[in-house]
């Protein structure tokens, strides 16, 4: 059981001090015990650059994970492979298969990983370590694997499709979340949740065995949803008891606004810059 923990915002569509900078995207160092784990690398321009400001070595990393493909999660590991290059990079099989997204003016275009298959990425990265299902990566840091849609009113949150034509709906089934068993309880990391908020949390709580979520952090990917959606999320976080509640990245501001109305208790702003003590 891990004893202590500190999570810090490397890159975030905010920026919450002087020196950083904020980019449309999510990349966290989560300190666990002795463990370094990088949680997500954005797009590649902030990382480095907010690293240095926040003197974060990030070649001390044990672990690199991936919440899924998409390019503003995944972008900083194509943009400095030689800093990766021998560390385990844990991700779903599926972050390389493409991915599109639609605009609103109907502007397709390529929303995905710079590795376009598993072959390549093993090329530059050795030591990759797919993770299609529950995987502890190190004693008490896990990585869900697949996340089961079991709900009716949870979608991926967007118009994201596998074909440049925009045809074929991507169900994103790269998307996983990171979790670690504090002295505090469970911690949640989300990249965007792209499976659904509560999808996420109720499978953690089966594969955890636990009905009490210390902290949910990182991107919930409810921008644009519906009134069933974020009240029914908001019921999520209450019957699994969150204490901290950061919602980052992709949310949106009506859910953000949302869930620190309701629950101004347990919200934290989350920019770049800040960290989140646990234990």
């Amino acid at each position: 059981m891990i004893r202590c923990t500190r999570i810090t915002s490397l890159v975030e569509n905010t920026a919450g001090r002087q020196g950083v900078i904020a980019e449309h995207g999510l990349a966290f160092w989560i300190e666990a015990d002795d463990v370094r784990v990088l949680f997500d690398t954005g797009q590649g321009l902030a990382l480095e650059h907010n690293a240095d400001a926040l003197d974060v070595d990030l070649s001390t990393a044990d672990h690199v994970v991936l919440s899924h493909g998409h390019y503003d999660h995944s972008g900083g590991l194509a943009a400095w492979p030689e800093k990766f290059r021998n560390m385990p990079v844990h991700l779903h099989p599926a972050a390389c298969d493409p991915k599109y997204a639609q605009g609103a003016s109907d502007d397709n275009h390529y929303n995905g990983f710079a590795y376009h298959n598993m072959d390549e990425l093993q090329k530059a990265f050795p030591n990759v370590q797919p993770t299609p299902k529950p995987t502890e990566i190190a004693e008490g840091i896990w990585v869900t694997g697949c996340i089961p849609r079991t709900n009716d009113f949870e979608d991926v949150g967007g118009p994201f499709f596998r074909d440049e034509a925009c045809t074929v709906p991507d169900q994103i089934t790269d998307d996983q979340a990171l979790y670690l068993i504090t002295v505090r309880g469970v911690v949640v990391v989300l990249g965007c949740a792209h499976a659904g908020l509560v999808n996420t949390l109720d499978y953690i709580s089966q594969l955890t065995g636990r009905d009490h979520i210390y902290a949910v952090i990182g991107g919930m990917h409810l921008h644009g949803a519906t009134a069933e959606r974020l009240d029914r999320t908001l019921v999520a976080l209450d019957h699994y008891r969150v204490r901290i509640a950061a919602p980052c990245h992709c949310t949106g501001p009506q859910a953000v606004a949302r869930i620190l109305a309701s629950q101004p208790d347990r919200f934290t702003h989350f920019p770049v810059g800040q960290s989140i003590e646990i234990g």
